[in-house]
């Protein structure tokens, strides 16, 4: 692979809104305990001033994280995309090469990661709500965790089909309901993901639900979300947006550090305790 220069020290996330992001803070304790002399930082960002800025881009600059609604524009502006990007249509990941820029998706990884810590080594049925960039991912995360039967609950039922295609392609039964209905199906699946912005989720689960189901709720901000404290409330198993975050910013670093996310960190273990106390610290929660 094109190596990344060991003098490129500048690196940031990006996206629209990006106030809230904790990307700085949990990226930067990995780098302090790394021993790495890098710099993270935030930079609001839309879709239309993205081509713009990666031209500019020059030798100092390592690496980007990609937010929405980034993951999506960014892939035609690449020079490589992994296979994974071409698969769920999204980057969240972009080294400056010696050869251009490469694109990576981390969230499939951070998603099997964060389902594999809470102890969900197999996947039987999964419903997703919402049909979102994160949504391909967590659908593709779903798959190789061994789902087989997938329903997937959307505002716009239409917005959801390419997902639909996306893992008939891949062997499993999708189905695309109507957003309302989740909350009154009579089944209970594996495992409910939860792909809205926190305060976008308005459904309702009966406590039969939520003490069978495990809850994946991708948001964070704030947290715990109203639908997470209805898990925790019966004592259900929930996965949070901070363990997303945290499994696909540590598989991030490897990248960053290596040019692949195969080659784990020395420490890593030790990193991942960083980034954690990062976002449990009173300083993470003024989103600087």
């Amino acid at each position: 692979m094109p190596p990344v220069a060991s003098d490129r020290s500048k690196l940031a996330v990006l996206g629209s809104p990006i106030a809230h992001s904790l990307s700085p803070a949990i990226h930067r304790a990995a780098y302090a305990t790394l021993g790495f002399d890098w710099q993270y930082d935030a930079v609001e960002l839309s879709g239309d001033a993205l081509p713009a800025f990666l031209s500019a881009l020059d030798g100092r600059w390592r690496g980007l994280s990609l937010t929405m609604p980034l993951k999506r524009d960014v892939v035609p502006l690449l020079d490589w995309t992994d296979p994974l990007v071409e698969l769920v249509g999204g980057a969240n990941t972009v080294v400056m090469s010696d050869d251009g820029l490469r694109g990576y998706n981390t969230d499939v990884e951070g998603a099997m990661r964060s389902f594999l810590d809470a102890g969900l080594s197999s996947l039987e049925s999964v419903w997703i709500l919402g049909a979102g960039a994160t949504a391909s991912s967590l659908l593709v995360a779903s798959i190789r965790m061994g789902a087989q039967n997938i329903e997937i609950f959307a505002r716009t039922p239409a917005k959801a089909e390419p997902l639909k295609e996306l893992g008939g392609s891949l062997g499993a039964s999708v189905v695309v309901r109507q957003w309302k209905e989740a909350a009154l199906s009579v089944e209970i699946p594996s495992v409910i993901i939860s792909t809205v912005p926190g305060g976008a989720m308005d459904l309702h689960f009966d406590e039969s639900v939520r003490t069978a189901a495990a809850l994946f709720d991708v948001a964070y901000d704030p947290w715990p979300s109203e639908v997470a404290k209805s898990w925790m409330a019966v004592g259900g198993t929930v996965i949070s947006g901070h363990d997303l975050l945290i499994n696909q910013a540590i598989a991030q670093v490897r990248i960053f550090a290596a040019g692949t996310p195969d080659v784990p960190l020395a420490r890593e273990a030790d990193a991942i305790d960083a980034m954690r106390a990062a976002i449990e610290s009173p300083a993470s929660h003024d989103h600087s």
